[in-house]
């Protein structure tokens, strides 16, 4: 039987590409979204190559559409000649339109920040996670990992109690 810690974690996808823990560790995140990235040819090049990360990305809504800005798609020296790659440009996310109000009013409203959380290959094509989170104080970020901590030693505990029965 899983532990109760493990069932609350989501479970990863196997073809991720690139993760933002830091995300997970800054903001409370509540809400998840998937969304579809829009590349050009050199950054799936690079992307398939593991040259993705994800560290300070986050999202930003103009003109009714979500906008990625902060990932960093590093050019494969060998991929393209005739074309200017910029590692950092912003990239097109693809949501549906209830998806982007529920964003935007999170956004302006309530005090929620847009994040990218995780990419990673959904069939042939790169998705985006994006997750609506508010920012955590320094305190709620001890908080956080004391709580991570515990339930690490108390899985250990019954661990052990099961190996001596």
């Amino acid at each position: 039987m899983a532990s109760p810690a493990a069932s609350k974690q989501r479970p990863v996808p196997a073809a991720t590409i690139a993760r933002n823990r830091r995300a997970s560790h800054d903001y409370a995140l509540e809400e998840r979204f998937e969304a579809g990235l829009v590349l050009q040819g050199w950054e799936v090049k690079s992307i398939r190559a593991g040259k993705a990360q994800l560290v300070d990305s986050y999202v930003l809504l103009r003109d009714g559409e979500a906008w990625l800005f902060g990932a960093h798609i590093a050019p494969l020296a060998s991929a393209s000649t005739h074309v200017a790659a910029d590692p950092q440009r912003s990239r097109k996310l693809l949501l549906h339109s209830r998806e982007l109000a529920r964003i935007f009013t999170a956004t302006q409203a309530k005090g929620y920040t847009c994040v990218a959380t995780a990419m990673y290959w959904k069939h042939n094509r790169v998705k985006c996670e994006i997750a609506l989170g508010k920012g955590r104080k320094l305190h709620d970020k001890r908080a956080a990992s004391r709580d991570r901590d515990w339930q690490r030693q108390k899985a250990q505990l019954l661990k052990q109690g099961r190996r001596r029965q």
